[in-house]
């Protein structure tokens, strides 16, 4: 896609004369890691593949049965990883760094604890100290979004200058007073928009030109320096930077910290030769949410859950925690502060029905984050969040359909504060998912009865129920049909 762009610009610089010539060279963006090959699989799982069968050619079953000898003879083997259970924060731990990257690069599990989402605390605290090179995730964000912003600026500058234009040319013909025919009028004004037209066409708002137009200014104010300094230390504050600066007391007010300074983010040169970047330790680990652990031990099987680390900070070698208790010790904790262990497991407890809504969904093959930062419960994404945003949030409901529930006053009295939802938090809900464009999502989940055993996990959490209702907001002046 970049090829045609690079030639139909070509000609319109050629046409712009010779001050096209002056335009500084593009600086190539640093190229980016090839997520495709990178998240390739969806889950952390090893599956072997049967090739397909082919009804008019015969050799086909040759190749289904050399596969299943194949199987048979050496089946793929099956990593499980290690995680333990934190009480003071209510989450998993992982800890083994292959474990970190694993768990994330196959499936968006987790976040980094000392990070917002991608585990990335070691590469960022190598590049304070010198020890990095490349570029960082989340520095590529935030260059992102700054060419993002400065294009929106060079947008509007450039759209205020059309303005202006056009009411100094209007203000002239009307000083002027020329009176022209109403048809060469009509014909001068239709030449004009057609040459607005063709200029707003050819004149594309790209990063490339909000570039060229800074370094344009810059070079101004470099000029109006050399010939008058006085003026040029006057209109300094407009044409600075936007760095972020940190003003101190009055005593050294003026002294100020750039935050961007490289010098107070990096170790002397004697301190940076003595570290070596293998044996820097990483210090962060992958923080799992309940749903994601019990996702990856029950229906995976791909994690090991124990009870605490031991002193060295790894897991300890004992007997993991078994899927019944598991279930069980997440439904205490999904209470603030933790129930006790002795409590009766309710069938509308928090954990169950949050994760029978993230079952749901990942088994349709969406890849759920966290909502909390919208104000919802989950986001969905459809490949994960290195490849676009999230189209969907999600807000989860209990119902209770079942009879059981309004046998009895007091279970409909129960049931109806659980459910009851006002309209006003419907509304902040929904223009808030309008505003990050994202669509509302509410997953209702039928609560049964009470079960008499929790030792069959499958049809306990067969008895739950989804349904899914997509909520658009109604915008006056967007849909006046």
């Amino acid at each position: 896609m970049a090829t045609p762009v690079t030639t139909m610009d070509k000609p319109v610089a050629a046409k712009s004369g010779p001050a096209s010539d002056a335009r500084p060279p593009r600086a190539p963006r640093p190229p980016r890691p090839n997520y495709r090959q990178i998240h390739q699989f969806p889950l952390p799982v090893n599956v072997h593949h049967v090739p397909p069968v082919i009804p008019h050619n015969p050799l086909s079953l040759i190749s289904v049965a050399l596969s299943y000898l194949t199987f048979l003879i050496s089946p793929p083997s099956q990593e499980v990883y290690s995680a333990y259970f934190d009480k003071a924060t209510s989450s998993i731990h992982v800890t083994d760094e292959r474990s970190i990257n694993a768990l994330w690069q196959m499936g968006f599990f987790g976040k980094g604890s000392l990070s917002r989402s991608e585990p990335s605390w070691l590469a960022r605290e190598k590049k304070r100290r010198g020890l990095h090179n490349g570029k960082t995730s989340e520095e590529i964000t935030r260059l992102r979004r700054t060419e993002r912003r400065e294009l929106k600026l060079e947008r509007a500058r450039m759209e205020k200058l059309a303005i202006e234009e056009r009411l100094k040319a209007e203000a002239a013909a009307r000083e002027a007073g020329v009176s022209e025919p109403l048809d060469q009028a009509a014909q001068s004004t239709s030449t004009d928009d057609t040459t607005n037209v063709t200029a707003a066409t050819t004149e594309k708002f790209s990063l490339k030109k909000a570039k060229e137009a800074r370094m344009l200014e810059a070079k101004l104010a470099r000029e109006l320096a050399a010939q008058n300094p006085a003026l040029a230390e006057q209109n300094q504050p407009e044409t600075s930077s936007n760095n972020k600066s940190v003003r101190f007391s009055p005593v050294v007010q003026k002294k100020e910290f750039l935050s961007t300074s490289p010098s107070s983010l990096q170790l002397p040169d004697s301190a940076v030769d003595n570290l070596d970047s293998d044996d820097f330790p990483n210090e962060e680990h992958l923080q799992l949410s309940n749903e994601e652990a019990f996702f990856l031990a029950y229906s995976l099987g791909v994690l090991q859950i124990y009870d605490s680390p031991s002193k060295s900070g790894e897991v300890q070698s004992t007997s993991s925690i078994a899927t019944s208790a598991l279930l069980q010790q997440f439904c205490h904790h999904s209470f603030q502060p933790a129930r006790d262990a002795s409590a009766s497991l309710l069938p509308d407890d928090p954990f169950m029905i949050s994760y029978t809504v993230y079952h749901h969904f990942r088994s349709l093959g969406w890849v759920i984050r966290s909502g909390v930062k919208f104000g919802t419960d989950y986001l969905l994404y459809n490949r994960g969040p290195v490849f676009s945003h999230a189209e969907f949030a999600v807000v989860i409901i209990p119902s209770y359909t079942h009879p059981y529930w309004s046998e009895t006053e007091e279970r409909k009295n129960y049931t109806a504060e659980k459910q009851a939802r006002s309209w006003w938090w419907m509304h902040s809900v929904s223009r808030v998912q309008a505003q990050v464009l994202k669509s509302l999502v509410v997953c209702y989940v039928d609560v049964p009865p009470p079960a008499a055993s929790l030792d069959d996990i499958g049809a306990l959490f067969g008895q739950y129920k989804v349904r899914e209702f997509l909520i658009k907001r109604w915008i006056p002046n967007r849909t006046r049909d």
